[in-house]
């Protein structure tokens, strides 16, 4: 017990740095794209969404792979692995030479990233299915104290540093993270005799054919459109709403109150989950964030979408662990690195179509329409689950083994 308890404060501490130092080079990275040359400013937005997409595009085709490997090898090697990735790709993002070099960068940053995904997998292959929720939903505080904290302090000191060495003191304290993983004592699971090895096609068409599974997956993807797709418009939203001449604090401000309240309520969330049942608990916040981002759309002061980002988080911050929770409820333990890494791939596809969609929607009837259009992505989903819900319950080794055998 006390070797899981520090483990699980090792996970914590490292997902915080390692977000958090993520996070930071995000508010200067169209600048930074800027001072690599002479270029207008149609070229810095368009190749700064590039280079901001393409991580997301490596990761998505790369965390199932990195799942499986941890399945076979363990997590904490591949924890390391990712860590030391994302430090020297980070590290090598401050010497690049042109747009072209820091692309390529944050392509192999994306090959390499997966920390956040095997650090959700590892801790839930060393918890009981009966309190995933709340470990879970703990795990994920640490995570986003990171993302709030790291633009913050990665604006900082880029104005106080310059960027190549903000680049440098990222790189350091991501590889930090990866020194303070070698701490862990990873218990390994002992395999046995009659285990069933599953080949990576059965496990993509058990996923297809469980609906349970590929239901929350495809919610998972929504709900990051969700959250992505306003994230690019939040700060031209605010300057409608102020006449502040500080728009880009008050839009930080609006922002990090999203992540305030995922942060206050993303353990609590876990636990209810874990005490009625992850679906339900599911549910009910796929409800309150229809309830809570309709409104955003028809404020008529800053204070109002403030409080209203804040409620909104608070539904939100629940989702994360409940969808990881249910998926360490249904995978078998031999492959739920391989089923999670699919999960986060979901998660990665919402994340790129999210500011895509969100352009697409504003750039036609205007930024308040985003928060409709999101709106109702949320009750999309909400119907996906009480459909899936509804159905008899099944059984994930029933469905692959069926899938095996008519493969063979």
């Amino acid at each position: 017990m006390e070797r899981q308890k520090k483990n699980f404060l090792i996970i914590i501490i490292s997902n915080f740095l390692v977000a958090g130092s993520t996070t930071m080079i995000m508010p200067f990275l169209s600048l930074y794209i800027e001072s690599l040359g002479n270029f207008s400013e149609e070229y810095v937005q368009r190749w700064a969404g590039l280079v901001f997409g393409v991580t997301f595009v490596a990761a998505l085709f790369m965390s199932p792979i990195w799942g499986r490997i941890a399945d076979k090898y363990g997590y904490k090697p591949i924890l390391i692995i990712n860590c030391f990735g994302i430090a020297t790709s980070i590290f090598l993002m401050g010497t690049a030479e042109s747009v072209h070099e820091l692309f390529f960068i944050r392509l192999f940053m994306g090959v390499v990233t997966g920390f956040i995904p095997t650090s959700l997998a590892f801790v839930s292959s060393q918890t009981s299915k009966e309190t995933a929720g709340k470990t879970l939903g703990t795990l994920q505080m640490g995570s986003v104290s990171g993302t709030l904290f790291g633009p913050v302090i990665g604006g900082l000191m880029a104005d106080t540093f310059g960027f190549t060495y903000t680049f440098l003191i990222t790189s350091g304290v991501i590889a930090l993270a990866a020194l303070i993983v070698v701490g862990i004592k990873e218990v390994k699971r002992v395999k046995h005799k009659d285990a069933h090895v599953y080949a990576r096609k059965t496990i993509i068409q058990g996923i297809f054919h469980h609906r349970l599974l590929f239901n929350v997956m495809i919610i998972t993807a929504l709900i990051q459109i969700g959250n992505f797709s306003i994230q690019p418009l939040l700060s031209l939203y605010v300057a409608h709403l102020t006449d502040s001449t500080q728009v880009a604090l008050l839009a930080g401000i609006t922002f990090s109150a999203t992540g305030v309240g995922n942060l206050l309520f993303a353990r609590r969330w876990g636990r209810l989950g874990d005490q009625i049942g992850y679906e339900k608990v599911l549910t009910f916040l796929l409800i309150l964030a229809f309830v809570f981002i309709i409104p955003q759309a028809f404020v008529t002061e800053l204070w109002q979408l403030m409080i209203l980002r804040l409620l909104f988080g608070i539904a939100v911050g629940g989702m994360i662990p409940t969808t990881t929770a249910l998926m360490r409820r249904e995978a078998p333990i031999e492959i739920q690195g391989e089923v999670m890494g699919y999960n986060t791939s979901f998660r990665f596809l919402g994340n790129i179509i999210g500011p895509m969609f969100g352009g697409i929607v504003s750039g036609f009837i205007g930024i308040p329409a985003v928060f409709i259009v999101t709106g109702s992505l949320f009750l999309i989903s909400f119907i996906f689950l009480k459909y899936t819900t509804a159905k008899p319950e099944q059984d994930f080794e029933d469905v692959l083994l069926e899938q095996e055998l008519k493969s063979s």
